[in-house]
């Protein structure tokens, strides 16, 4: 099985394995629990049940050299649903890295459209920005990860950003938006035919979205020279998210200067997560955890 990789300029990745023992990671803290981004509900919020309340659970990094970078974790599900595997699995396969891994629930389609899963995941990097010093974490190394439907939130958090507004009265929507790093793991990019996921184009924009609606949520149309340093992982043959996909996305950054690093494995399923079970797939985890170390995120 071959691999494909194509890396921006800026980046140099060696083969170190990362430890596949993330399960066994010391916690800083004791056992973590749910964080409702708004204590007094969301905004734009259908009601107060569980499906209504965005959260974030926080799995901090062990440190004993101050501060550790945080990462915001976005389950991948189409928008309609958040896979397991895909949350608290990663986070603590970050612990692993010297890294607090922040699981975010967001909430989903049919129930709610944009731009409700973007302002929960905006205000789940001002959160951590927020608590920086309570959690250990240094806000200037505050990044964002995602698997498929995920991974165009996480998108769109890197390229629908603001610096914040210092005139809110909530002091944590003072803070900017702004992932520093951002992970994409297969991830959907564009809403547009024929290479977008039908599904999540449903659930986040609903049933007949306008052309404007599609283009402004096209990740590849909004990147510019300010969207972050950026990770991709995909497989050439995926048959719910075209490799297609984190092809543009990464053409899009190559033209707007941003440095990244592209990794396209020739086979492989949609979903794989951490990819445990394949002995080719399970070293994407390996040149993740190498850019991150370059990006002065992950321990070296």
């Amino acid at each position: 099985m071959s691999i494909k990789r194509i890396s921006g300029a800026m980046f140099k990745v060696a083969a170190v394995l990362v430890s596949a023992s993330w399960s066994a990671t010391l916690l800083a803290a004791g056992p973590p629990g749910d964080m409702p981004l708004w204590p007094n509900g969301a905004p734009g919020a259908a009601g107060k049940e569980a499906a209504d309340v965005p959260t974030l659970t926080v799995y901090r990094a062990a440190s004993s050299q101050g501060p550790t970078a945080a990462i915001v974790v976005c389950p991948g599900g189409g928008y309609g649903g958040l896979a397991a595997h895909e949350g608290e699995p990663i986070a603590r396969w970050l612990n692993t890295l010297g890294i607090t891994g922040v699981v975010l629930k967001y909430r989903l389609g049919p129930r709610y459209h944009h731009p409700a899963m973007l302002t929960d995941a905006q205000r789940a990097i001002r959160t951590v920005r927020a608590n920086a010093k309570e959690w250990n974490v240094d806000p200037a190394r505050v990044g964002i990860l995602g698997f498929s439907a995920g991974g165009h939130l996480a998108a769109t958090a890197s390229t629908q950003f603001d610096v914040g507004d210092t005139g809110a009265a909530d002091p944590i929507d003072r803070l900017s938006s702004r992932p520093d790093v951002s992970v994409l793991v297969y991830p959907v990019i564009t809403m547009t035919d024929p290479h977008t996921h039908v599904g999540s184009r449903r659930n986040l924009l609903g049933e007949n979205p306008s052309k404007e609606q599609v283009e402004a949520m096209s990740a590849e149309k909004r990147v510019t020279k300010d969207t972050p340093p950026t990770f991709i992982f995909h497989t050439a043959d995926d048959q719910a998210v075209p490799v297609e996909n984190a092809l543009i996305y990464a053409e899009s950054l190559r033209k707007n200067g941003v440095p990244f690093e592209l990794h396209v494995y020739e086979h492989g399923r949609h979903g794989v997560g951490l990819a445990q079970d394949d002995p080719v797939l399970s070293t994407w985890p390996a040149r993740c955890a190498d850019w991150l170390k370059g990006k002065e995120f992950a321990r070296k």
